[in-house]
C-alpha cells in the first residue's frame, strides 16, 4: 500500500513538473471529472493561496430554421419528412438562370428575434456568397451574411436554479454577437448497406437564422439554459418552432479551457448537437477532455468533433490547422436588404406592404418567457421553480391561468395540482398540455369540491385519475358513482373513531403519555374504515377528545 502511494505521489510530481516545462506560467493542479448537473468553475476557491484552476469557456453557434411556409430566396414549400426531393424549385436545384427572390417573412423573423434579443438592427444589410463543395448544396456556395448582418450587439438574459435547495435564480447574460440570415442545405443520406449515399434537397435553401453567442459560458448547464431560453424565446415569437429532433434548431458548441486572466485557450468544435440535454454532457466532457490532454502534457487540437450519445464523448471528425478559404463575394443577384424603422421613413414609391418596418414589429411582441416568469411569481406568490416549471411547458401557463379564473383556491394551491398531478399525467404518456382529456373548467370543479369540504384530499386524487379514464364524467357525478364524498354523518364517524379508539388501548396510552405523533395512526386507520372519506379535522378533533 506504501509503494503504491509513493509510485502515485512520483507520478503526480512529474507530471507536474513536465507540466511546468511545458506551460511555464500556468499552475496546473489535478480536478476531478466534471459534472453535467452543476459549473465546478462557479465554485468559490477556498484556499486563496491555492493554484488556480483550469477552467471551461464556451461560446455558441445556434442555426434556428425560421417557421414560414415558404424557403427563403424560392416558393419551395417547408416541410418536415415529405417525399424526398418533392420540395425542390428549380432554384434550389441551382439549375441555370434562376434567380433568388426574397421571402419577406424570413426577414420579418430575423428582425422580431433580434429585437427580442436586444440587438441593434442594421438599416442596411448585405448578402454574400460564401463558396464550399459539398454534394447537398447544388451551388457550389451558400448565400449568407458575413459584411453586414440584419442584426449585431445583443444580449441574452437566461436563468438557472442555484442554491442549496435549487429553488435560488441566478440570472446570467450572455452577448449575441449577431444574427444573420442564410439558406440551409440539403440532406446526404448514407445507405451503407449498399455502399451509396443519396442526396435529398428538400431542405436547400430553407430560410436559417444564425445566431452567433459570444464566449460568456463556462460549463454545459450554463449552455444548456442559455439554449433553453432561447428556444422558449423564438417559440414564444413564432419565428422559429424550435424542435431539436427534426434539426429546427441545431447548435455548435467552442470549447476551449484556460486559466481564468490568461488568453483563452485553443478551441474545438462540436457540431450539430440535437438536445439541451446532450449539449451539456458534450461540452462538459470536451471542457475535462481538455483539461485531461493538457495534464499529459499534450496539446488540444483546433478541430471540429461530434458528440457521441451512446459512449458519451466527442469524437473527432476534421482538424481546422488549414485555413479554409470560403471565397466570400458581394451576391450579385441581390441588393441591400432595407429595413425602415417606421411608415413615415419609407421613401416615395415604396409599396408599404413589401416593405419591413421595426415599428410595426417591435409592437407586435409578446410577452417573453423571462418576463412571464417574473409576472407569475409576482401575481401569484408561486416559487421560481414552478415559474420555471409553468413557462417550460408550452400551453401551461395558460392552462395554470384558466383553473385559478374558475375556482377560488389559491394560487400556490393550485400549482401543485398542475405541476404535479397534471402534467405527470402527461409526461406520463408523452401528451402534450393541449391534448390533456380534463380541462382547466373540469380540474377548478374537482378543486373547488375539495375546497368545500365535499371530499378529501386523497378522494379528489382518485376522482382526478377517473376523469383522466372517463373525460366525459364530471367531478360531481364520479364522487356520486363511487361514493367519494365525505362522510356527513358525525354520530357514525363518532362511532367508527370510538371503535379504533377501543380496539388500540395501547396507542392510546401512548399519546396520553405526551407521544402526539401516533394520533397519526389513529387517523389513518379510521380513513380507511372511511374508504378515505372523512373530514380529517373533523377525525383529530374527534380522536383528540376521546384520548384526553
Amino acid at each position: 500500500m506504501a509503494a503504491s502511494s509513493v509510485a502515485a505521489s512520483e507520478l503526480l510530481h512529474n507530471m507536474k513538473k513536465q507540466m511546468s516545462v511545458l506551460y511555464p506560467h500556468v499552475s496546473v493542479v489535478i480536478i476531478r471529472r466534471l459534472s453535467t448537473s452543476r459549473c465546478h468553475s462557479q465554485l468559490p476557491v477556498k484556499d486563496k493561496s491555492a493554484p488556480q484552476q483550469l477552467v471551461g469557456v464556451v461560446g455558441l453557434e445556434i442555426h434556428a430554421q425560421i417557421n414560414s411556409n415558404t424557403k427563403l430566396f424560392s416558393g419551395s414549400a417547408v416541410r418536415f419528412s415529405a417525399p424526398p426531393n418533392s420540395l425542390v424549385s428549380f432554384f434550389d436545384a441551382s439549375l441555370p438562370g434562376t434567380l433568388p427572390v426574397l421571402n419577406k417573412r424570413c426577414v420579418e423573423a430575423a428582425v422580431m428575434t433580434g429585437l427580442a434579443l436586444n440587438c441593434t438592427i442594421n438599416k442596411k444589410s448585405l448578402f454574400d456568397r460564401k463558396h464550399y463543395f459539398y454534394a447537398d448544396l447544388p451551388a457550389g456556395y451558400q448565400i449568407t451574411q458575413l459584411r453586414q448582418p440584419i442584426a449585431v450587439d445583443g444580449t441574452l438574459t437566461y436563468s438557472l436554479l442555484g442554491g442549496k435547495k435549487r429553488s435560488q435564480v441566478i440570472r446570467k447574460i450572455v452577448t449575441i454577437k449577431q444574427i444573420q440570415l442564410e439558406q440551409d442545405s440539403g440532406k446526404s443520406l448514407h445507405d451503407d448497406l449498399r455502399s451509396q449515399t443519396l442526396i435529398d434537397l428538400n431542405r436547400a435553401g430553407v430560410g436559417l437564422m444564425e445566431l452567433v453567442m459570444e464566449p460568456d459560458m463556462s460549463c454545459g448547464e450554463e449552455a444548456a439554459a442559455a439554449v433553453r431560453e432561447l428556444q422558449l424565446i423564438l417559440q414564444a415569437l413564432g419565428t422559429c418552432q424550435g424542435n431539436m429532433s427534426e434539426g429546427q434548431l441545431r447548435v455548435d458548441a467552442n470549447v476551449s479551457v484556460h486559466k481564468p486572466g490568461e488568453p483563452l485557450g485553443i478551441r474545438a468544435e462540436v457540431k450539430n448537437i440535437n438536445s439541451v440535454r446532450f449539449l451539456a454532457k458534450a461540452i462538459d466532457y470536451e471542457i475535462q477532455r481538455q483539461i485531461d490532454v493538457l495534464l499529459r502534457g499534450g496539446t488540444v487540437q483546433n478541430e471540429t468533433r461530434a458528440y457521441d450519445s451512446k459512449s458519451g464523448e466527442t469524437i473527432p471528425m476534421r482538424d481546422k490547422e488549414g485555413l479554409q478559404d470560403y471565397r466570400f463575394m458581394p451576391e450579385p443577384n441581390l441588393p441591400p436588404l432595407i429595413v425602415y424603422e417606421d411608415k413615415a421613413s419609407l421613401p416615395a414609391g415604396v409599396d408599404a406592404s413589401q416593405a419591413v418596418v421595426m415599428h410595426k414589429i417591435r409592437e407586435g411582441l409578446p410577452e417573453l418567457p423571462s418576463v412571464k416568469r417574473d409576472r407569475l411569481v409576482q401575481t401569484y406568490g408561486i416559487l421560481p421553480e414552478h415559474s420555471f416549471t409553468l413557462v417550460n411547458e408550452d400551453g401551461l401557463v395558460e392552462y395554470f391561468e384558466a383553473v385559478l379564473k374558475a375556482t377560488k383556491r389559491e394560487p400556490r394551491k393550485v400549482i401543485g395540482w398542475v405541476t404535479n398531478e397534471l402534467l405527470g399525467h402527461l409526461k406520463q404518456q408523452d401528451m402534450n398540455v393541449s391534448q390533456s382529456p380534463i380541462s382547466p373548467s373540469a380540474l377548478a370543479e374537482l378543486l373547488e369540491l375539495q375546497e368545500t369540504g365535499h371530499i378529501s384530499s386523497s378522494a379528489a386524487k382518485q376522482v382526478f385519475q377517473e376523469m383522466w379514464i372517463s373525460p366525459r364524467k364530471t367531478a360531481s357525478e364520479i364522487i356520486q358513482e363511487k361514493e367519494l364524498g365525505l362522510v356527513s354523518d358525525t354520530s357514525h364517524l363518532q362511532r367508527i373513531c370510538q371503535r379504533v379508539v377501543d380496539s388500540h388501548p395501547e396507542e392510546v396510552q401512548a399519546i396520553r403519555n405526551g407521544n402526539k405523533k401516533v394520533l397519526n395512526k389513529l387517523m389513518g386507520l379510521v380513513q380507511k374504515e372511511t374508504k378515505g372519506r372523512a373530514d380529517p379535522v373533523l377525525v383529530r378533533k374527534m380522536l383528540q377528545e376521546k384520548t384526553s
